[in-house]
């Protein structure tokens, strides 16, 4: 059994795993019953969580009940504790809107809340990051975590993203970053999956990001607020939710 979860885990896309965990995803509980880890999103508690990662496997990354990463969980208790996300009445935007949110968000009768992807079937509107069809100023919230380093020309969606975000308003814009790297690579004449995997760290990524990422944010007219919440987290906490230390959220500001 631990064989074949470690394959379906770790060699399977995300998106193929996310189609097939309605199947998979009611077993898992029951073979990891506990209270060691547990996933704040949900509430749930586990002996264990499943370990994933592309390029290199993290153990304790994936919440069997809500597919979470590390990210995900994260950002949940960022969201909680210290926004006023599941309070205040507020548009949001969320683009590939990930599984283990999805529901949740669309539950909460305070948020006018509309989810967009160029491909994804359960986005409300299909769109291109660099070519949105919404006005100027329409959203307080846009969630786009995990997208920018799929895109080509990131410059042009950052700009977009603060196109239609309003005064005041707040971007969460999560990526994968490499904090030792002072520059993001990219080489566009990489394109074997394999290769990209070992450059980039997953199949479809373009580049990966250093810490100038946060100045490019700014180079769209974001003011930016480099957010390391694992450092205000109890360190029982930390365990306890699985969490990754140094992760850095970006959240952004118009």
């Amino acid at each position: 059994m631990k064989r074949v979860v470690k394959f379906f885990l770790n060699k399977i896309p995300r998106p193929i795993l996310i189609s097939i965990s309605f199947v998979i995803k009611p077993l898992l509980p029951y073979f990891l019953k506990g209270n060691k880890f547990t996933d704040p999103i949900d509430g749930r508690s586990f002996s264990k969580f499943l370990p994933y990662g592309y390029v290199k496997q993290r153990e304790n990354a994936l919440s069997p009940s809500t597919f979470s990463l590390e990210r995900h969980r994260l950002l949940w208790l960022y969201l909680k504790n210290k926004t006023s996300f599941f309070s205040k009445p507020s548009k949001v935007l969320h683009f590939a809107p990930e599984q283990a949110f999805y529901k949740k968000f669309r539950k909460l009768k305070h948020l006018d809340y509309t989810t967009t992807d160029l491909n994804s079937p359960i986005a409300d509107v299909k769109a291109d990051i660099c070519n949105l069809p919404f006005d100027d100023n329409t959203y307080d919230i846009i969630l786009c975590n995990h997208v920018l380093e799929h895109i080509p020309d990131d410059t042009k969606a950052m700009q977009e993203l603060y196109r239609i975000l309003k005064p005041g308003g707040m971007a969460i814009l999560q990526i994968p970053q490499d904090l030792s790297r002072e520059k993001t690579f990219e080489d566009n004449t990489i394109t074997d999956p394999k290769e990209r995997t070992k450059i980039f760290g997953q199949y479809d990524h373009v580049r990966v990001y250093g810490k100038d990422y946060f100045n490019k944010l700014r180079s769209a007219g974001f003011k930016v607020e480099e957010v390391d919440y694992t450092n205000e987290l109890r360190p029982e906490e930390v365990t306890k939710y699985a969490l990754a230390k140094g992760e850095i959220i970006p959240v952004c500001y118009k």
